[in-house]
């Protein structure tokens, strides 16, 4: 039997009203809406389920998230965690290299 960690997991979704219905629309069932008052809860719940492989979360919610919740958010592999703009919002985008690096664990460099 294979280990836990390597059984396939649900994708769940956590954001706001617009991201959860454009996820709900394609199917998605499990999708938390959240209000900023309920984001970094809900958040925090849906990183510890361990029936989750993969967090989509808004991007909003990043920034409310203390530097520890972040920094294990980042390091996360199981639940993999990818933060997505919200329709009309600002975001960030993390590079290729700087997901490689967070998820892999390894440099993309120049080739040579």
């Amino acid at each position: 039997m294979p280990e836990a960690s390597a059984l396939p997991g649900r994708t769940v979704v956590v954001g706001e009203r617009e991201l959860a219905i454009g996820f709900r629309l394609i199917g998605l069932k499990d999708v938390v809406e959240v209000t900023p008052d309920t984001s970094v809860a809900e958040f925090q719940k849906a990183l510890g389920n361990d029936a989750f492989s993969l967090v989509i979360a808004s991007q909003a919610i990043r920034p409310r998230l203390s530097e520890t919740q972040r920094a294990h958010a980042d390091a996360s592999l199981r639940p993999l965690v990818v933060f997505v703009p919200t329709p009309g919002g600002e975001y960030e985008v993390e590079s290729i290299a700087a997901l490689a690096k967070r998820v892999l664990g390894v440099t993309l460099g120049p080739a040579s």
